[in-house]
């Protein structure tokens, strides 16, 4: 068995492992379900011989009809118990799974489409892969192997026949399996493309119909789809060759059996009740074996599905939390955050270099400078979606390293560039970071932001639904609640990246009123494009190529400094 195979086994094992009383009960009833099947020829053979020699008997068939009913409950019973361990192993198996993608760290998620795809249909194939790992193989392989001792008892000779047909023609299979499994980890693959490419159409629906591209991204999904059927197409042809060839196997070793063993009981060298029993043990063999090959078949499905869920696992996630000085409760409301000789990358690529400036508690700062300059990044290193490659960042004075995560991020508000919004009510999008807030509090942050008239204008007020990432809201009003949402929060330290930039001029002033107001228990740390956002700031740092070129207020900077007044002139736009 290859690497992926390994590794896919003990994925599953390690699923059900906590299930294994369940397991064992199934087993057993399974194996005396089994017991109770092997036992039938042997008793039919009594049957036939009792018939031969004129003393016909009730016992033989009473007992034949009693191993019959005993054996359908026992078997039926050992499959539910070891089905609902199959899918107790897919819900577990899908809840570490989710737990593991939200818990991935932010650069780790570009590929979505692809994650989702493996959250809904890779888990749905691991209910295969379960079935046929654990409910299956088990009651086939004990009739396989009860079958084959229970032929050698009746006649050696013709159980060799048997078993050089059967490893003669199900060789083909073992040829199959590997090809199988090649073909199925590329129709998974492709099934993660499809789900990519409709998840990037449907995310910018709008974009894709106003720029008239609703058959490039056509193409794009069919094209992604044909490989899909592609890979399927393929997987679907060895599939047919292993099921056929052990079907093959079956018919032509019950045609020889039946013609040697004919012979021998011509030759007076076998009963005929022994050849019948035989002949049955011949289909009760065949029977495990189409099933044992059909799991195999079934088993690439799921194995690959596995393979690619254990591969979310090797993703990298964000660091355990550790006990630090967040713990302890801060001085003063507002934080003070700042930046030591950092430097940053995305790859080889180098954004930040050498960074070094302070947000002081309690002020404003803003940061500004050509596009492209690392603005968001510092947020991002801030809130530790990323790690600097060099330099220090402190919050309070202390290491942000050394702070745990959920408390680091419980001190600060981010307001995103693109203002983000969650599907669901307009309430629970407010709310989604602060679901104990009052309702008091709740309405003094929509007065703050210019929300309650919007609010009181919905037909269902905080209860209305805002669509799928907010396609119902002006980016205006994605801004304003994506602010009020941080405001929530109550932060020590507020992070606004462009955040006004889709505001109208009043909806503007007001915001700059309230961040004045908020620096009493809030510090500020703002990204901005517009010169009436950073006149008010207290201090002003202006970054040139990944570096802080110079910093200090808006009329120090135009008195000192040449770059900035380009800035103000030409990027950022005059009030």
């Amino acid at each position: 068995m290859n690497a992926l195979g390994l590794s896919a086994w003990r994925l599953l094992a390690d699923q059900s492992r906590p299930h294994w009383r369940l397991i064992a009960a199934g087993g057993a009833l399974n194996l005396l379900g089994t017991a109770a099947a092997l036992a039938q020829p042997l008793i039919a053979k009594q049957v036939i011989d009792s018939i031969g020699s004129g003393q016909v008997s009730a016992g033989p068939v009473l007992a034949l009809a009693g191993l019959l009913l005993f054996s359908a409950l026992a078997a039926g019973c050992g499959t539910y118990l070891l089905e609902r361990v199959a899918a107790a192993v897919v819900r577990l198996a899908r809840g570490r799974l989710i737990t593991r993608i939200m818990r991935l760290r932010v650069d780790a998620v570009d590929r979505p489409g692809d994650l989702i795809s493996r959250v809904t249909s890779d888990t749905t194939l691991l209910s295969s892969a379960a079935s046929q790992a654990i409910v299956e193989p088990l009651g086939a392989a004990l009739m396989l192997v009860g079958g084959i001792v229970l032929m050698a008892v009746l006649d050696l000779s013709l159980l060799g026949i048997t078993v050089g047909i059967l490893a003669a023609i199900l060789a083909v299979t073992g040829l199959a399996m590997p090809r199988i499994a090649r073909a199925q980890t590329g129709v998974q693959r492709s099934v993660g493309e499809i789900t990519e490419a409709l998840e990037r159409a449907l995310g910018a629906f709008r974009t894709v119909k106003a720029s008239g591209m609703e058959n490039a991204e056509i193409d794009r999904l069919e094209t992604a789809t044909r490989k899909a059927w592609e890979h399927s197409t393929g997987a679907a042809k060895w599939s047919a060759l292993a099921r056929v060839s052990s079907g093959l196997a079956i018919q032509v070793a019950f045609l020889v059996v039946l013609g040697a063993g004919a012979a021998r009981v011509a030759s007076g060298d076998l009963a005929v009740s022994s050849l019948v029993a035989f002949l049955l043990y011949l289909f009760n063999v065949g029977q495990p074996i189409a099933t044992l090959v059909r799991s195999a078949t079934e088993m690439q499905l799921g194995l690959t599905a596995v393979h690619r869920m254990r591969e979310v696992a090797e993703l990298p996630v964000e660091p355990e939390e550790q006990p630090g000085p967040a713990a302890e409760e801060p001085l003063y409301p507002q934080a003070t955050a700042a930046f030591h000789q950092v430097s940053f990358g995305y790859g080889d690529r180098p954004v930040l270099r050498e960074v070094s400036f302070t947000a002081a508690a309690g002020e404003v700062t803003a940061i500004v400078g050509e596009s492209g300059t690392g603005k968001t990044t510092l947020f991002s290193l801030l809130e530790r979606f990323y790690e600097p490659s060099s330099g220090l960042i402190t919050l309070d004075g202390g290491d942000v390293r050394q702070w745990p995560l959920a408390e680091l991020r419980r001190q600060i508000g981010y307001v995103e560039q693109d203002a983000p919004v969650l599907s669901g009510t307009l309430r629970e999008n407010l709310c989604y970071a602060a679901p104990s807030v009052s309702a008091e509090e709740l309405a003094e942050v929509l007065a703050r932001t210019r929300l309650t008239e919007f609010v009181e204008s919905l037909p269902d007020g905080l209860d209305t639904w805002i669509g799928h990432r907010g396609t119902t809201l002006s980016g205006g009003q994605r801004q304003r609640i994506a602010i009020a949402r941080a405001l929530l929060r109550r932060p020590r330290i507020l992070l606004m990246d462009e955040a006004t930039s889709q505001l109208d001029a009043a909806n503007e002033l007001a915001l700059r009123q309230t961040m004045a107001a908020l620096t009493r228990t809030t510090t500020v740390i703002m990204i901005a494009h517009r010169l009436s956002t950073v006149v008010d700031a207290h201090h002003i740092v202006v970054l040139e190529g990944g570096r802080v070129r110079t910093g200090g207020t808006h009329q120090d900077l135009l008195a000192k400094d040449g770059f900035y007044r380009e800035l103000v002139g030409s990027q950022l736009v005059a009030s």
